[in-house]
């Protein structure tokens, strides 16, 4: 694979010449920006294939995509959720596919570095590039050997499956006696487990969320990570210093996901607004939409529900950014507000495509157009576990009002 050129991510403090985070930010953002041709290009070939071509994840890797959670101790850009949704908005504007499978493995990366010191030696201390995929879900089981857990289980919608080196994924694990005592995050060689090809969609076809398949999969201790405990903030990792694996869990796992539909929603935005400038108004005296006043309307309804999301998101991101700067966790009504903002936000997005759709009309569904694969792509990712926007209400609700009953870990 093409290895990525390296971004100087060393502290301003430590080096008054080195960039500020801002800087570098706006450096990667600038080169995931700059992949927008080669993803469109090849977005209808990964359709067909049902996975991210080779050449795509080769160009992510340069971009530096892979590594954006990653310890700088490891070669990794050590950024933050801010960049990371930048990042795959930029990406999501070329292909949605794409820039979810950059999202998915950035941000699993950043999981692996809560696990212990041992852990992440054998993840990335062993290969930089490392790539970690997974499913939280606890659609395992681990039974209590010597040094670990014997964990046998399915994984399904494991985006980025054929290009992962580790999974982690959900367990539910039982003492001798066969009582669940703990649901966990596991780590595991992907080497280990089998992929079967299941991922059969509508939308988000590109990201190849296959099943993963294990049995008796020997797990040591040291790569057990657990999800309770991880959604109160008490991570075993062991380096204090890296402010960036202090961010709150629950949060930094929902609104990663919102990126890429950031970008579909600017990408929808930008083909109508490009195609209202030619294409005619059919039945009426208009030759360009752009100067039918029903149409101008639609568009400005649609670009103000693309920021509405945009908004909501960036002030979530800074929040759970700020708090991991700060090395303190955010208390429980903040990740509940965050929780319902992210299903809130890609709820808008989702709202907007259609209106852009309503004002382009039936060509936006036509094979050739992009505008109906991303419409697909959307609908698919909007619908994702983590943004759901009937738990995300539920739960802020209940927070609003007082109502202690939680309903939910990934919180």
């Amino acid at each position: 694979m093409q290895k990525e050129n390296a971004v100087n991510t060393t502290h301003r403090e430590h080096d008054p010449a080195a960039p500020s985070r801002e800087e570098i930010r706006e450096r990667l953002v600038s080169r995931a920006a700059s992949l927008q041709p080669l993803l469109r290009d090849e977005a209808a070939r990964g359709e067909a294939d049902r996975a991210v071509p080779p050449e795509v994840v080769d160009a992510l890797s340069g971009a530096g995509v892979f590594r954006l959670l990653t310890p700088k101790r490891y070669g990794g850009h050590e950024t933050d959720l801010r960049t990371l949704t930048e990042v795959s908005a930029a990406l999501g504007k070329g292909d949605g596919s794409a820039a979810w499978v950059g999202m998915i493995i950035a941000v699993t990366n950043w999981l692996a570095c809560l696990f212990p010191e041992k852990a992440q030696e054998e993840v990335f201390g062993a290969d930089p590039d490392a790539r970690v995929t997974g499913v939280a879900a606890p659609t395992g089981m681990g039974e209590r050997v010597p040094g670990g857990w014997r964990v046998t289980g399915r994984w399904s919608y494991n985006s980025g499956a054929p290009y992962a080196t580790w999974a982690a994924v959900g367990a539910l694990l039982q003492n001798a006696d066969g009582a669940v005592e703990d649901q966990a995050l596991v780590l595991i060689p992907a080497s280990e487990l089998t992929i079967q090809d299941t991922w059969f969609t509508g939308g988000m076809r590109a990201t190849a969320g296959n099943t993963l398949i294990g049995h008796n999969v020997f797990v040591p201790e040291h790569r057990v990570l657990s999800v309770p405990a991880a959604s109160e903030g008490l991570y075993p990792r062991s380096n204090p210093d890296e402010t960036l694996y202090g961010a709150t869990f629950g949060p930094m796992l929902l609104l990663c996901l919102a990126g890429p539909l950031l970008g579909l929603g600017r990408a929808a935005l930008d083909v109508v607004v490009e195609a209202a400038a030619s294409k005619p108004l059919s039945f009426t005296v208009h030759v360009r939409q752009a100067d039918s006043v029903g149409i101008q309307m639609l568009v400005a309804e649609a670009a103000l529900k693309l920021e509405t999301a945009e908004l909501h998101i960036r002030h979530a991101v800074d929040e759970v950014d700020r708090a991991a700067a700060a090395g303190r966790p955010l208390d429980y009504d903040a990740r509940a507000r965050i929780r319902a903002r992210a299903g809130f936000a890609a709820q808008q997005v989702v709202a907007a495509i259609g209106t852009l759709l309503d004002a382009h009309g039936s060509a936006g569904f036509a094979d050739a157009s992009p505008l109906q694969r991303i419409w697909r792509d959307a609908n698919t990712a909007a619908r994702h576990a983590g943004l759901v926007p009937a738990v995300g209400l539920e739960v802020y609700g209940k927070s609003l009002l007082g109502v202690g009953e939680r309903m939910s870990l990934m919180v």
